[in-house]
């Protein structure tokens, strides 16, 4: 096997993709993968726990994230903090190739899409005891963190649908839309 070539993760990452596209992700193995990216299986134990991480591995974005929110001047509201933390997220993101074809991936797999959603509880938790530790009531912590993803999930897949789109700008225009359909969903006091 060829030790010698460069980015390890990324070649293992490339494989899965294509054997999950290929034949499946159930009837993917570890040893295909790295079989496929020119390496041993003891090699693919070094960057994930099983082929599942191959699409959840790596906490980048969330620490990303938390981290962005402590740069965000104490007394901002919980929703522009989280926005504002939002915004740093394309440091982070793997490309646009690899997202689409994660999204496909986890789309065609119940046992996937369960665990993209346990991550995104998982991130939520996060964000909630951040804001917080900023001095947000529970609440209003829980309420915006859940907000805010759903912001981000659809500025997101807005980023993924076209490259020209600048992603602080979805997420603004995310943001406008929330704002608008909660605006409408506020029941009249009389």
């Amino acid at each position: 096997m060829a030790r010698w070539e460069g980015n390890t993760q990324g070649r293992l990452e490339r494989a899965a993709l294509d054997l999950f596209d290929e034949q499946g992700y159930d009837r993917t193995t570890v040893a295909q993968i790295a079989r496929r990216a020119n390496l041993t299986e003891r090699s693919f134990y070094r960057w994930f726990a099983d082929k599942r991480e191959v699409l959840f591995g790596g906490g980048d974005l969330q620490e990303r994230f938390l981290t962005a929110m402590d740069d965000v001047p104490p007394g901002t509201g919980a929703l522009p903090t989280l926005l504002a933390a939002f915004a740093t997220a394309p440091e982070v993101l793997r490309p646009r190739d690899f997202l689409e074809r994660r999204a496909a991936v986890i789309a065609a797999n119940p046992p996937l899409r369960e665990r993209e959603l346990i991550k995104l509880v998982s991130l939520s938790e996060a964000l909630t005891a951040a804001l917080e530790r900023r001095g947000c009531d529970p609440r209003t912590a829980r309420l915006a963190a859940d907000a805010g993803l759903a912001v981000l999930r659809l500025a997101t897949e807005r980023w993924l649908a076209d490259e020209e789109t600048d992603f602080a700008e979805a997420l603004a225009t995310g943001a406008a839309e929330l704002l608008a359909v909660t605006a409408e969903a506020a029941p009249q006091r009389g």
